[in-house]
């Protein structure tokens, strides 16, 4: 089984990189493969400057890899989040969001945007980490008073993610003009139109981390398929687990959702379709779901750069035109299992 998963890991991880690779060349400008792998062996050292013009070279460089790159990071991150937050939780039905942490970056970036908080110092992406890492805080605490039980911090991530999601709407509606307030709903729905190589670093060091983390309790996660007093027993520390995964994938998440905007149903969708090839065990799930998470949203946000081109798309509609049925697909054809 362990070739097995290293072929299907070896599989992916070329399909990503082709993917990656096709996706640049997408677009109004004529440019091939060739001469997306001669640009970045160009600028990484051994390739020769010279192959496409300045304009060419810039759009592959500055514009369409980093664009590319942060989508393979966000899909990737989300989806891993979600396997984890569905097995740590026991609910098929959590995703990254489900902290609040989505509705606290919305209510930062809107109060950086609109309110002009931070007086020009603080840019939408700060501002929208520091609102997730609060509303983060808030579930934490509310799940201590309410008991800690895996119940409450649902419970505790819906109250956070109504009541961040009312402070969004009351900003935008109070204060904001015409203008700003459809620039912030392009952002609120997933955009990664802005995307740089600032964003692909913070966001890839991020994500190699928690991949790190989360692969080192992927046993542990399987002993939470058996319940919080199975896992116990077998001498997992439950809270400990719990508080230190929950951390991981909210500041994940917090990250993601700072550079790119709320982009809805990878991290529900994915750990599903990759759970029913793979199997449950975490070791195999959470590095097919990684590269099956950063393949979707690559193809998504090239479909929303170019499906309506010269206008764009926020990439979290496309997401969710596409998750919504093949959510529908995955319940329809795991219902044999769940009598």
């Amino acid at each position: 089984m362990s070739r097995v998963a290293a072929l299907s890991g070896a599989g992916g991880l070329g399909l990503l990189c082709g993917s990656v690779a096709v996706a640049i060349t997408i677009g109004p400008a004529d440019i091939s493969v060739a001469d997306v792998w001669s640009v970045v062996l160009a600028h990484l050292g051994p390739g020769d400057t010279a192959v496409l013009s300045p304009i060419r070279d810039g759009i592959v460089w500055n514009l369409r890899l980093p664009r590319t790159l942060l989508a393979a990071v966000c899909g990737a991150g989300l989806a891993v989040c979600g396997a984890v937050m569905q097995s740590l939780l026991r609910n098929p039905l959590a995703d990254p969001f489900v902290l609040g942490v989505s509705s606290g970056a919305s209510t930062g970036a809107v109060a950086v945007v609109v309110l002009g908080v931070g007086g020009g110092a603080v840019s939408v992406t700060g501002g929208a980490f520091v609102g997730a890492v609060c509303s983060f805080a808030l579930v934490l605490f509310l799940s201590h008073v309410l008991g800690g039980s895996t119940d409450r911090v649902v419970l505790a991530g819906v109250a956070a993610m109504q009541l961040f999601s009312a402070l969004t709407s009351f900003v935008v509606m109070t204060a904001a003009d015409a203008e700003t307030t459809r620039g912030v709903l392009f952002w609120l729905l997933g955009s990664l139109a802005g995307a740089g190589w600032t964003d692909v670093a913070v966001c890839g060091a991020v994500l190699a981390a928690a991949l790190l983390i989360c692969g080192g309790y992927a046993r542990t996660l399987d002993a939470f398929a058996f319940g919080e007093d199975a896992a116990a027993s077998l001498g997992v520390s439950v809270a400990r687990t719990r508080v230190v995964l929950l951390c991981v994938t909210a500041l994940l998440t917090a990250a993601l959702v700072a550079s790119a905007g709320a982009i809805g149903f990878v991290g529900l969708v994915l750990p599903h379709a990759v759970r029913m090839l793979a199997g449950p065990g975490h070791t195999r799930l959470l590095p097919l779901t990684a590269l099956a998470g950063a393949v979707f949203l690559v193809w998504a946000d090239t479909l929303a750069r170019t499906v309506l081109d010269p206008q764009e798309v926020p990439v979290g509609v496309v997401t969710s035109l596409v998750g919504v049925p093949a959510f529908v697909l995955v319940l329809y054809r795991a219902r044999g299992t769940a009598r």
